[in-house]
């Protein structure tokens, strides 16, 4: 699963750590670090706060395209 580079690769070029991340969230940085690393993956509702958080479209974060914008 690709999505795992794609939310390190956004949090990284947004500046914060897994911890900002996680408390931004209201998640836990081991859930962040999971998600990251692969041995977790996001439900519908995560990859919605995820995108949000960094204002991209789910599709983008999920590599279904290279395009960030969200298309509202």
């Amino acid at each position: 699963m690709k999505a795992k580079t794609r939310i390190k690769e956004l949090r990284e070029q947004k500046g914060v750590t897994q911890l900002k991340m996680a408390l931004d969230l209201n998640m836990t940085q081991n859930t962040i670090s999971r998600y990251e690393s692969g041995t977790r993956q996001a439900d519908y509702s995560a990859l919605i706060t995820i995108a949000d958080y960094f204002n991209v479209s789910i599709d983008y974060i999920l590599f279904r395209t290279d395009n960030p914008q969200i298309n509202k």
